[in-house]
């Protein structure tokens, strides 16, 4: 620059804002979490009227420890739902809600009572209950606090607990039409039994762990067989030898090969000696023998199913000294599917009272008076069981008794045992305790899903079971779809529902039943609605420790009944039924319900597909007739950075507190918004980096659009009918994405909505628009072409916002806030802005698409050359554009191609391309020549054009010498 040349850095438009680029969430987002507390956003949204409402119905958590990085994907990801579907036009209501009956809490107030030495048994129970009670409120303070500080939207000062004393009397209200409606009843079969908790567990309550089993062979004698089977015994395999003294039956598939084998030879050792014969499938017949130290062995013959029929042998322990004829019955020979030749002998032992499949076979052949009750709650053999009275399957720690050893041992004794060994395998454990669970005979209340519902809904069916399926296909949208057949499959197999638990701390199962009368008497159940309306009422008022009351009993049965005639219940309902019946006293009950209470979504994890999905399909399908959801929406799991399962011991825990602390809870939704959550997500330090390197790019041209906006009137705007080419183009774009948006976000994609608007920002406007723009807007004066682009970054910055508002609360917020300062201000009071269909323009579109593939062979031409140190900026350059295609060449003389290319100046060429032009191979039809610019440098713009010193305004170009006046 000459001396006497001024300096023109006063006299641009350079961007002006106050926005940082360091954003410092940790430290600000609280401050606007007080903002939207004391304005009340969420109230006030409420007050916006004639929008149709959007409920998406809360899953609720559990009461009882801090939030993990599980939580905080699915607080988000239903939080995103609920904004995106409000700045939809729908008046998108979320009420937070938490589990607080059940098992976890029970157990850690039992915990507290062992480290001061006392037992559980020994307190009042209601005093007991008061304590749960304390301890789930403390925990929902604590996690209400943390989920708002992720920026979740909602009803926080009115969320839904299921200890609420109307969510009590409510819960057992929809107990008592199960009972009401004959689905109710209570039998006596195997489920799976916690020995640690002393209670029966669902399904849902169930996680499978590795487990080393006992394993053995055991012989049972024929007592009515002829011929060549009079002296044989036909062998059984098993994993819970436990299970041996309760043994009522064996089990052959008539599908299956059986041979007769006679053993010829042995080891020295061996439960077995020449001469033996045995029953065993073909298939496994070596594999048994081998085990058994047999050595050498003849198949004598095929054993016909028809053979089988009808056999019956002697129990091994049958007359036993000392065992006064306990185990003196018979033991027949049935058949079953259940049975396969997969691994062990092809024949099932039978224990009814400790398997699904036994109890199946003794039920369908009207057996069930041969169960055995010899287990206690404590996985014990009970006092009338000769040998092992007492000793436990598993201790009170979960750890392996002495039962199986024992009864390994008599059957040694009693030569009943051929083969013993160990094997690892998947085993049912508890979820709560991890300890490994039984399958134990016990009186447990079931809702059945095969016997017809007698409430008259049946559009979708007459029993639950009908009614769940139907729904399924019918009534509810699965997002992913793959959601579908998961819990369809499970509904389609499911065995009855277990809804009774040996607990206190949980809503009662409010019935009565008459003492002496059978479970299959017609007046077993007391079913009278006064005194179902007597237990609602005094639940309402005092809650469910109501039904522990002194005097309970007779107050609600009242002055009709002789109190006793009659037994209170008072085991717990699962606390499944619990969340079950949300629906009931959350969307049906509440003002801010739904009219119908029917939620427009269910959004949990892939493990709720037998967990809430689950359970809430199957309850409202006893009440309401129905699936109380209407669109069901599944994430996955959360996984370290190497794909691996947190755990604490592996230390590769990530948690939301941590993360936002160190980054900001905008940072953490947007990983969620990043990753596919239909699938398992993968979270660590390096990705949380990436993630934060997207957030930075964001912001920066967040940050530009702010700068170049910070005088920007109404005044200023332009009508798009009047921009030029470039901008309309933007508009466009804008159309497009906002039908991309609006269509990700009804779809629950938030992945894509997120992807589209961050390429649109990164490649569309910061590398593309606002690369070409800035010159513009920093150099023109009021000429049109500013005032238009000008006019395009106000519609940018007010549909970018509020598009991304849903995923980054805090840090639209803030960007909002630049423009739209205020008192009553926010974002989050907005809609996403109406878009004009007639923006879209797809013949413009084409061209610049058109326009583009040329432009990236230009500015890769001059990076060559930027590298090469030939030039440092694309100003020096006035390429010459060699094109083949003439219908492009026409298009790029009817734009200021130099302008697109951010070049001085720039030639256009139909001439063939030259040999040492540059081209990129995806382009071949594109050559450029590089060629400097000619002139000097405007002092000003920095453009080198030949008129630069001409003018009155010294150094300066005509734009530029314009532009000062």
């Amino acid at each position: 620059m000459c001396a006497e040349t001024p300096d023109y850095k006063d006299t641009l438009n350079l961007p002006k804002t106050d926005f940082p680029m360091r954003a410092g969430l940790p430290k600000r987002e609280p401050e606007w979490l007080a903002r939207w507390e004391k304005i009340g956003v969420y109230d006030r949204l409420r007050e916006k009227q004639g929008r149709k409402p959007f409920t998406l119905h809360d899953g609720p958590p559990y009461a009882n420890g801090h939030l993990h990085i599980g939580h905080a994907l699915n607080k988000t990801i239903k939080d995103m739902i609920v904004r995106s579907h409000q700045m939809m036009g729908f008046d998108a209501r979320y009420v937070p809600g938490w589990d607080c009956h059940g098992l976890p809490i029970e157990w850690k107030i039992e915990e507290q009572y062992r480290a001061k030495g006392k037992n559980k048994d020994d307190v009042d129970v209601v005093a007991f209950r008061q304590e749960c009670r304390k301890f789930a409120e403390g925990w929902v303070d604590i996690q209400r606090e943390e989920f708002k500080r992720l920026g979740i939207t909602g009803n926080w000062a009115d969320p839904y607990l299921t200890m609420d004393f109307h969510a009590e009397a409510v819960i057992a209200e929809e107990f008592m039409k199960f009972l009401m409606n004959g689905t109710l009843y209570q039998g006596s079969k195997p489920v799976m039994w916690s020995p640690v908790e002393k209670t029966a567990l669902a399904e849902a309550e169930i996680e499978y762990h590795e487990h080393q089993s006992h394993t053995i062979w055991v012989p049972f004698a024929f007592r009515n067989a002829t011929g060549d089977l009079a002296g044989a015994r036909v062998v059984i395999w098993t994993t819970t030898p436990w299970t041996i003294p309760s043994n009522r039956a064996v089990a052959y598939n008539p599908k299956i090969a059986y041979g007769l084998y006679r053993v010829e030879a042995t080891e020295e050792e061996s439960w077995t000696k020449p001469g033996d014969l045995y029953l065993l499938a073909d298939a496994l017949a070596e594999d048994a023998l081998g085990k058994s130290r047999v050595t050498s062995f003849t198949r004598v013959r095929d054993v016909a199913a028809d053979e089988l029929a009808g056999l019956v042998c002697a129990h091994p322990f049958a007359g036993l000294d000392g065992a006064d004829g306990f185990w003196d019955y018979d033991v027949p020979m049935i058949d079953g599917d259940h049975v396969t030749d997969d691994a062990g002998t092809g024949f099932v032992h039978t224990a009814p009272s400790h398997g699904a499949d036994d109890y199946e076979c003794f039920l369908k052949r009207n057996w069930l008076d041969r169960m055995t009750h010899n287990v206690g709650e404590e996985s014990e053999f009970l006092p009338h069981v000769p040998f092992f009275a007492g000793l436990q399957v598993f201790d009170r720690k979960g750890k392996e008794g002495k039962a199986n050893t024992a009864v390994i041992a008599k059957l040694v004794e009693a030569g009943g045992i051929i083969a013993r060994g160990r094997v690892k395998h998947s085993y049912p454990h508890s979820w709560r305790s991890k300890a490994p669970v039984i399958f134990r005979n016990t009186p447990q209340w079931f809702a059945s899903v095969d016997r017809e519902v007698g409430d008259g809904q049946d559009e979708m069916g007459k029993t639950i079971r009908t009614r769940a399926l139907n729904s399924i296909d019918k009534l509810v949208k699965w997002w992913p779809q793959s959601g579908r057949n998961r819990l369809y499959s499970m509904i389609e197999s499911r065995p009855d529902w277990v809804l009774s638990r040996q607990r206190a701390w949980g809503v009662p199962l409010t019935c009565f039943v008459k003492k002496g009368a059978l479970p299959t008497d017609p007046d077993f159940l007391l079913r009278d609605p006064e005194v179902n309306a007597r237990i609602a009422a005094a639940f309402e008022a005092e809650g469910a420790d109501a039904w522990y009351a002194e005097g309970a009993k007779e107050r609600f049965l009242g002055e009709g009944y002789d109190a006793d005639e009659w037994e209170q219940v008072f085991d717990v309902l699962d606390v499944w039924f619990d969340s079950g019946s949300t629906h009931a006293f959350v969307l049906r009950d509440r003002p801010d319900g739904t009219e119908d209470g029917i939620a427009d979504v269910y959004m949990e994890g892939t493990d709720q597909h037998r967990g809430w999905f689950h359970s809430s399909l199957l309850q409202a399908c006893g009440t309401l007739g129905r699936a109380p959801y209407r669109n069901v929406v599944t994430h996955g799991f959360t996984l370290d950075e190497k794909g691996n399962k947190m755990s604490k011991s592996l230390g590769n825990t990530i948690v939301p507190e941590a993360v936002v602390k160190q980054y900001g809870a905008d940072i953490l939704r947007l990983w969620v918004a990043q990753t596919d959550y239909t699938a398992d997500q993968r979270i660590g330090p390096e990705i949380l980096k990436g993630v934060a390197d997207s957030y930075r790019r964001l912001r920066n041209t967040m940050r530009f659009m702010l700068g170049s906006l910070s005088d920007f009137t109404e005044a200023d705007r332009t009508d798009p009918a009047e921009m030029p080419e470039l901008e309309r183009w933007v508009l466009h774009r804008l159309a497009e994405l906002d039908h991309h948006v609006r269509k990700g976000y009804a779809e629950f994609d938030f992945q894509g909505v997120f992807q589209a608007i961050f390429n649109f920002a990164t490649v569309d406007l910061s590398a593309f628009y606002f690369d070409i723009r800035k010159d513009a807007l920093y150099c023109d004066g009021d000429t049109p072409r500013r005032r238009a682009a000008r006019t395009v970054l106000s519609l940018l910055h007010e549909r970018l916002t509020t598009w991304l508002a849903p995923i980054l609360p805090f840090t639209m917020e803030e960007v909002w806030l630049d423009r739209f300062p205020g008192e009553d201000s926010s974002v989050h009071l907005q809609d996403f802005p109406e878009t004009p269909a007639d923006w879209r323009d797809e013949p413009l579109a084409a061209k610049w698409a058109a326009l583009r593939r040329v432009r990236r062979v230009v500015t890769a031409a001059l990076e060559v050359q930027r590298t090469d140190k030939v030039i440092g900026a694309s100003l020096e350059a006035a390429p010459v554009v060699h094109v083949r295609d003439t219908e492009v060449l026409e298009l790029l003389k009817t734009v200021d191609f130099a302008d697109v290319c951010i070049t001085s100046d720039l030639t256009l060429s139909g001439d063939p391309l030259p040999p040492e032009a540059f081209r990129l191979p995806e382009v071949a039809d594109v050559g450029v020549v590089f060629e400097k610019a000619e002139g000097e440098k405007c002092q000003r713009c920095w453009k080198i054009l030949p008129d630069v010193g001409s003018h009155a305004h010294p150094g300066t170009c005509a734009r530029c010498d314009s532009a000062l006046g």
